[in-house]
């Protein structure tokens, strides 16, 4: 008989990762449901934006990035809080590392549950617009509905600047979420799937963009639940201050001071 593998050590961290800030969606969620856990927070700003990226290129990237990883600060567990990383480096990422791995997928499935006119709307980066997972997922989980797609990029920006305290007007939201609206039985939508972990980071603008008449639904709670089931039966115990660390400048990365500090991380480190 095979024997189980054995439970990690109680300090071993949850790794997020994630192209840039858009993560902390998924973190906030984590620490409701495993308060006790500690986290290290991986932020790949120097290979932000991730969607004007080719397929090979980001496979390539989100691999290599989590095998050092991993290597470096032996988590228990990694997520990938990125649609984009997620849906196309979710499977290679798992034929190279041997701990678990949690991604993350637009929120198809709740959005056809949700939706009463039957027109959903998914927003994303161009990169996970076009996979073929996400045609997978419709077809799976709505089919009877009519599901609109539109790659907004710069919503990841837009993201990014706001969590570094800069202004974020309404009319540039607008103008990456207007491609959407304006595709033929765009005025039906009454349901979006926020398909960056980027985008509920801007939830309040965009719906000032898009009007209180449509629901927004994304996928960070059901996430969270997925690390809580495959960490069941381990134990926590935060010993050391968590941590957030970039591939980009520190300087920079410096600037998100105040946002990771509403998330209970103080410490910013160059990876």
């Amino acid at each position: 008989m095979e024997a189980s593998a054995p439970l990690p050590i109680p300090q071993a961290p949850i790794l997020l990762f994630d192209s840039g800030v858009g993560g902390l969606s998924v973190l906030s969620e984590l620490r409701a449901q495993l308060p006790d856990a500690p986290v290290i927070y991986a932020a790949d700003e120097a290979g932000l934006p991730y969607g004007a990226k080719s397929e090979a290129e980001i496979a390539a990237r989100v691999s290599g990035l989590l095998g050092r990883m991993a290597e470096r600060y032996q988590p228990r567990l990694i997520c990938i809080a990125c649609n984009t990383a997620s849906t196309i480096a979710l499977g290679m990422v798992r034929d190279v590392l041997e701990i678990p791995i949690v991604g993350t997928v637009p929120a198809i499935k709740p959005a056809a549950e949700m939706t009463r006119s039957g027109v959903i709307g998914l927003l994303g980066t161009e990169a996970t617009m076009r996979q073929a997972y996400v045609d997978n997922l419709a077809q799976e989980f709505a089919s009877g509905q009519r599901l609109l797609r539109h790659g907004a990029n710069g919503l990841v920006e837009l993201a990014e600047a706001k969590m570094r305290g800069q202004p974020v007007s309404i009319d540039a939201v607008t103008e990456q979420a207007k491609g959407l609206l304006l595709q033929p039985h765009g005025q039906d939508i009454d349901t979006i799937v926020l398909a960056c972990t980027h985008f509920p980071l801007l939830e309040d603008e965009l719906r000032a963009a898009i009007g209180t008449d449509v629901q927004f639904v994304h996928g960070a709670a059901g996430i969270a639940r997925r690390i809580v089931y495959r960490t069941t039966g381990q134990a926590f115990d935060r010993s050391e201050p968590d941590k957030a660390v970039t591939t980009g400048q520190l300087d920079d990365f410096a600037r998100l001071s105040d946002a990771f500090a509403g998330y209970g991380i103080t410490t910013l480190e160059k990876f």
